[in-house]
């Protein structure tokens, strides 16, 4: 079943999704151009992705993607040779993870204290709905985006601390990649397994603190 679908099947559902992956993409990489320009790279910058807004940061065919199929990327401009330190395009590459993280910690946060006010009858509260599948989507984000594969983040950061990985034979590492590559795409499904498990854990672990 195509994700369009879910918008006759499940109206709700469906705008909670789209909602939550275009404003999380969005922070996700205005965080890169906002530590790269804070790094010494104005290019994403001058090219103006200090925005939230999607249509900047995602782009029409990702935004169509994620209408029809679900899914989305973006990307921002980043030129290594303007960056003032050897880790910064790791860091530049770690920030959008770490947004991801704390996007995570504050749906958390939401979903404890919606769980608190409802007296936890939340089968029907689109509140709940609205942070709980934000907070799955940013460690499935988060875990996604840190695997060492080119050209998502986990592969600067992955060279960074084991820059020896450039003197292995190119045909073996793009064999390992591909391996790595395909052991992902048969367990996407685990992430959002994952994802759901920290967010249970973070409702647990949240509630009796605030409450």
């Amino acid at each position: 079943m195509l994700f369009v679908q879910k918008l006759f099947t499940d109206p709700s559902a469906y705008f909670i999704w789209v909602v939550m992956v275009a404003f999380s993409v969005s922070c996700h990489e205005a965080s890169h151009a906002l530590t790269a320009l804070w790094q010494g790279d104005d290019t994403a910058a001058a090219n103006g992705y200090l925005t939230l807004n999607p249509f900047k940061q995602m782009g029409p065919w990702s935004l169509f993607a994620l209408l029809f199929l679900g899914i989305a990327w973006g990307a921002v401009p980043v030129d290594p040779s303007k960056l003032k330190k050897k880790y910064s395009h790791a860091l530049v590459a770690f920030a959008g993870p770490f947004m991801n993280f704390l996007l995570f910690i504050a749906c958390a946060v939401g979903v404890s204290v919606v769980f608190i006010q409802s007296n936890g009858y939340i089968m029907e509260n689109r509140v709940f709905q609205l942070f709980f599948t934000g907070g799955v989507l940013n460690i499935v984000l988060l875990i996604f985006n840190l695997i060492p594969v080119p050209p998502l983040d986990g592969w600067t950061i992955f060279t960074f601390i084991f820059p020896g990985i450039h003197n292995v034979n190119q045909e073996v590492r793009n064999g390992v990649l591909m391996g790595l590559f395909i052991l992902v795409f048969f367990t996407f499904d685990k992430f959002f397994m994952i994802g759901t498990y920290c967010v249970v854990f973070a409702l647990k672990l949240i509630v009796p603190l605030i409450s």
